[in-house]
């Protein structure tokens, strides 16, 4: 019951920008600090941008520091993640996730992270 539902994935040159969303239904989503994590085939999923409930704190692997923003809009059950100045190295299917528990900050490792989507794919062409 509880999901969790990305999209916004697509294809993009390099130096180019998206916007990934993530609506959350069947949870207490003002009360989640939610992730968004990416993976490759073969690869373990990696941590990428955090925010707690309320937006105060945020967090960012520091590859994606001063390109990528996460925000969320509670009255929407909706997270974002801005994607600018994409590199191809940049390319996996991006997840968004909620916590296991209420009112946390951090942990930020997958294994903290209850709720997960299906995923959303990116692409960057160089």
């Amino acid at each position: 019951q509880e999901q969790l539902q990305e999209s916004g994935g697509g294809l993009v040159q390099t130096g180019g920008s998206l916007n990934l969303s993530c609506v959350a239904s069947g949870l207490s989503f003002g009360r989640k600090q939610m992730g968004w994590f990416r993976q490759i085939p073969g690869k373990e999923r990696e941590f990428v941008a955090g925010i707690t409930w309320s937006g105060q704190n945020t967090r960012y692997v520091d590859s994606v520091k001063g390109r990528f923003t996460i925000s969320r809009d509670n009255t929407r059950n909706t997270v974002y993640l801005q994607m600018n100045s994409l590199k191809p190295e940049d390319a996996a299917t991006y997840y968004c996730a909620a916590d296991r528990f209420n009112y946390r900050v951090g942990p930020w490792n997958p294994q903290a992270f209850a709720y997960w989507g299906q995923g959303t794919q990116v692409t960057v062409s160089s």
